[in-house]
């Protein structure tokens, strides 16, 4: 089949040829940092959107007269399946050297460790599973091969007990392997997995109240180990307790250098091998979730994005879903992991609905732990009400306002709204990234006011394009302080989260009924502000500068209609607590 005005430049790209008559053309589309948002388009669609470009009519018909000449030479996919033989019936079923612990504590980390055989490729050869067994319920458990004949599976004990397990492989020596672990009560400080709780909130499984304060770094994992620490220390001393990351490097604006390990064996001078994976690369992955672990902060982990030049945004199905499953593998015993299906998924040309529908599938297939999933936008949001989708990650649909709609998008899918990218405060030319540290601060505010959960991001222009937003390191900005102030706020606030309350057409409130009342005043300034409440119920009143970090206790009991003094300054907020 030729290329047409209807193929996708994605399309036109990946095939040498047709990429080859296309830059003719177009020549500075071949360093343009924006290459991943094109892909989408067809090339009128292109020569239409983008009014930097001379796209005469006589130029377009030119370009597809001549990509018209090219076959699209895609090859078959072929989708390779554990081998039937792979070990000969002289091997002894169950024969493999097992290293299985006795004790695993809940919500931590089994590992049962085969030592096992190595010849062909066991990454595509051989299938690895155990069924978990406690009280009757059973639970199945994907394995996955770790490179020198070592492989492993890995679970997350949710019940406290006896639970005994049996190992399925299409190897010989590891089929059949049985063994018996005992569940202890969970560590100080381990509280399991989050899951969602009252609809629109989160709280760990023992019942401990979590309120997600995210921040973004996209790639800081794939930095040298010197940057890496500098993060790590940067985030000890910060308020967040949730970050997202990407599994796969990227290649954007300020963001040009390779990663320190690659997914797949291969190189991309000579090409990559998918149907063998790199085991340092996802070991170095999970020691980074486990140095987050340690910190309190879930690990948010974006599974594709389209900000790509090596092609692990545009690999076939097969290899997308044997990348899946092995991740699913190695990181569902994490209990700080959290799944998100992409970063702008709209953005990825490659895929259609019914691959991230099937992705979906087969993370939460998977996962015994039942971790958290979402997907994230850029344009256009995703059907978050698709049964699969615990809660929402949305990015901003506007320059300004994003966080006011945060209870609209309540009512209209019923889950968690979490802003993962309300815009980043920082300098760099894009307006996404150049908002200050007080309208980060009110974003954050305005969208726990109405109940929903906002991220932060920063990216400010740095000498050696060390950006956090990407990169880590440093933070410079001055909202992480006010966001640690409001954190303070929420988790001395109701236990189950805040939900908007019927407000006065000028001030957003939310709290509980005749409990507890919180308003906030946003970019407005009043000097005072009259409350007229239910009689007979009195309350204390604090006034919080949310800017300059201060509470003030007004003086006596205040009930009925009254007036409350205020300094006349924006980013104010107001508290009535039932005396």
């Amino acid at each position: 089949m030729a290329f047409t005005e209807n193929t996708k430049v994605g399309e036109i790209w990946a095939n040498e040829k047709a990429r080859a008559v296309l830059l003719a053309y177009v020549p500075h589309l071949a360093e343009s940092p924006y290459l991943s948002f094109m892909k989408m388009y067809t090339l009128p669609q292109l020569a239409a959107v983008n009014q930097t470009w001379s796209w005469t009519p006589e130029m377009l018909k030119a370009a597809l007269s001549e990509l018209a000449q090219i076959p699209d030479d895609k090859t078959a996919e072929i989708d390779a399946k554990p081998s039937t033989d792979y070990e000969s019936e002289a091997v002894a079923v169950g024969s493999a050297a097992a290293e299985a612990p006795e004790h695993a504590e809940k919500w931590g980390i089994y590992e049962l460790v085969l030592y096992g055989p190595a010849h062909g490729n066991p990454f595509i050869d051989v299938s690895l599973s155990a069924i978990f067994t406690h009280e009757g319920q059973g639970r199945q458990v994907l394995g996955f091969y770790d490179g020198n004949g070592i492989y492993r599976i890995r679970f997350m004990p949710d019940a406290e007990g006896t639970w005994t397990f049996c190992t399925k492989s299409t190897a010989r020596s590891l089929d059949s392997i049985k063994g018996t672990l005992i569940c202890t009560a969970p560590s100080s400080g381990n509280h399991g997995p989050v899951r969602v709780k009252n609809t629109f909130h989160f709280a760990y499984e023992d019942g401990t109240p979590y309120y997600p304060v995210g921040t973004t770094c996209y790639v800081w994992s794939h930095q040298e180990t010197e940057l890496q620490e500098q993060t790590l220390e940067t985030l000890e001393a910060s308020p967040f307790n949730k970050l997202r990351m990407c599994v796969f490097p990227k290649s954007y604006q300020f963001n040009t250098n390779e990663p320190i390990h690659y997914p797949f064996e291969g190189s991309l001078e000579k090409g990559w091998d998918y149907t063998r994976f790199n085991p340092v690369f996802f070991r170095h992955l999970e020691n980074r979730i486990s140095d987050l672990g340690r910190l309190g902060i879930e690990a948010d982990l974006i599974l594709f994005h389209a900000y790509d030049h090596w092609g692990f945004s545009e690999m076939n199905q097969s290899v997308d879903d044997r990348y899946l499953r092995y991740l699913a593998a190695r990181l569902s015993a994490y209990r700080n992991v959290w799944w998100s299906l992409a970063n702008e998924y709209d953005l990825m040309w490659s895929k259609e609905q019914e691959d991230w529908e099937r992705f979906a599938q087969i993370v939460t297939e998977n996962d015994p732990a039942r971790h958290l999933i979402s997907i994230h936008n850029c344009f256009a949001f995703y059907d978050y009400s698709r049964p699969w989708v615990t809660h929402c990650s949305v990015q901003r649909i506007d320059v300004y306002r994003t966080a006011e709609n945060t209870n609209d998008w309540r009512n209209e899918w019923n889950k968690p709204i979490v802003i993962d990218e309300c815009a980043y405060e920082g300098d760099i030319d894009m307006g996404w990234g150049n908002i200050t540290g007080q309208e980060m601060v009110r974003r954050f505010w305005e969208g726990a006011i109405r109940g929903g959960y906002v991220g932060h991001g920063e990216t400010y222009v740095h000498p050696g394009d060390i950006l956090w937003w990407s990169k880590g390191g440093k933070l410079y900005g001055s909202s992480p302080d006010r966001i640690a102030f409001l954190r303070k706020i929420l988790e001395a606030g109701p236990a189950g989260g805040l939900n908007p309350l019927k407000s006065e057409w000028d001030v957003p409130s939310a709290g509980i009924q005749d409990e507890y009342y919180l308003f906030y005043y946003g970019f407005n300034q009043p000097r005072y502000r009259h409350f007229n409440m239910k009689p007979g119920i009195r309350y204390k009143v604090e006034v919080i500068d949310t800017w300059n970090m201060t509470i003030e206790e007004r003086e006596g009991i205040f009930e009925g209609a009254f007036r409350v003094e205020l300094p006349g300054r924006s980013y104010m907020a107001v508290t009535l607590k039932k005396a």
